[in-house]
This record gives structure tokens, sequence and C-alpha cells, in this order.
């Protein structure tokens, strides 16, 4: 005989996820195929090193907004977004690395030599680790998060903290299922610009611009 659900997992599957969360997956899908800063990024990063490293990219800025999903479950975000010191510092550390990244990126592209160098597992795994970093050290994430996910929890349903993780992973999730689509396409005009020296020069040399410009906003950021 099949044990019934306690009352309170009833009313968060039945007064929460359904119908409910038809209205978050269309807000979420949205927003996941709207470009923004992590797409761009990660687009960057396939126009400057290949298609490896453009899905290292996104699964580590995957990780990055699971990150910030659970720092919100547990209240970090929330004082961080609080506090303007710990803000200051995050969106500092997280814009400085992006210009570093572009000025690095725009530093080889403008080498004689125009062949990408095949690093295999050890470059995809450079490129994940910037990810986590670039997407753990945007506060513009968690003001994201704070403010998108919580019009969508049902308090009378309870497990308010199961629903912001449920929510936030399928919002993380999308966005990366959209990343991923953006890296294919870019890495497509990747593979046409790679036997043109001149443009593919010039395409990576946007990409790490691309990316500082994104660090530079990100400094410029304000509290909400």
């Amino acid at each position: 005989m099949r044990r019934a659900l306690p009352v309170s997992w009833r009313a968060l599957a039945g007064d929460f996820l359904m119908p409910h969360i038809y209205l978050f997956l269309a807000a979420a899908i949205a927003l996941a195929v709207t470009p923004g800063p992590g797409m761009f990024y990660v687009v960057g990063r396939t126009w400057a090193a290949g298609k490896g490293d453009g899905l290292a990219s996104s699964f580590g800025t995957m990780l990055g907004g699971f990150v910030h999903v659970a720092a919100c479950v547990i209240g970090v975000s929330a004082l961080v977004m609080a506090s303007a010191t710990a803000f200051s510092a995050l969106k500092i550390v997280g814009g400085l690395y992006l210009i570093y990244l572009g000025i690095q990126t725009f530093r080889v592209a403008s080498r004689e030599e125009m062949a990408m160098p095949d690093e295999g597992r050890a470059g995809w795994m450079r490129a994940f680790r910037q990810g986590v970093v670039v997407e753990a050290t945007n506060p513009k994430s968690a003001a994201f998060f704070l403010a998108f996910i919580p019009q969508f929890i049902r308090v009378e349903a309870g497990h308010v903290a199961l629903q912001f993780l449920v929510l936030g992973v399928i919002s993380v999730l999308l966005n990366t299922g959209a990343d991923l689509l953006a890296v294919m396409g870019a890495a497509k005009l990747h593979e046409r610009f790679l036997h043109r020296p001149s443009l593919f020069r010039r395409l990576r040399q946007g990409s790490g611009i691309l990316m500082a410009s994104l660090g530079v906003g990100l400094l410029a950021a304000r509290r909400g």
C-alpha cells in the first residue's frame, strides 16, 4: 500500500508546484533566452578559444549559479545585498577578474600565431574554474535570484527554503541550456573564421573586449 504524503508535502505539490510552476517556467524561460552577461561571457570564451572552452565555461557558470542559489537559501546573499561593503568587495573582485581575462584574451589574439592550441582537459578545466569564479563573484546574479524567485514562492505551502532551492535550480538549468545553445552557434562562427586569419584575429580581440566590458559593467553595478 502506498504511503500517503504528509500534509505539508501535499500542499507543496498541489498548491505550489501545480499549476503555479507553469507561470514560473514561462518567466524563467523568457529570461534564460534573453542575452545577458552570462551568455555574452560564454560566447566570448567560445570565440576566444573554441567550443571546448565555451562548453566548459557554461558548466562553470552553472556551478557558480548553484553557489548563488545555495547562498540565497541560507541567507548569505541577502546579507551581501544589504551590506554596501560586502557588495562592493564582491563586485570589485568579479569585475577586475573579468577585465583581467579580457585583457589576456586580447593580448593572446594579437600575437602572430593564429593556430588554436589544443590544451585538452587542462584547458577545459581552467575554463571551467574561471566560469565558476566569474559567476560566483557576480553580485547581480545574487540580486536576480533574490528579486525574481521570491515572487513565485507560496508561503502558505510551507517549506519556503525548499521552494527557493527547487526554483533556483530550475532557473540555473534553464540559463545553462540557453548558454549551451549560444555556445554551439558561436562555435560554428568560430570555425568559419578559423581559416581567415585577419577576421579570426579580430573576432578573438572582440571577445576580449567583450569580457573586459562585462567587467567594467560589473564594477559600475549598484545595489538595488
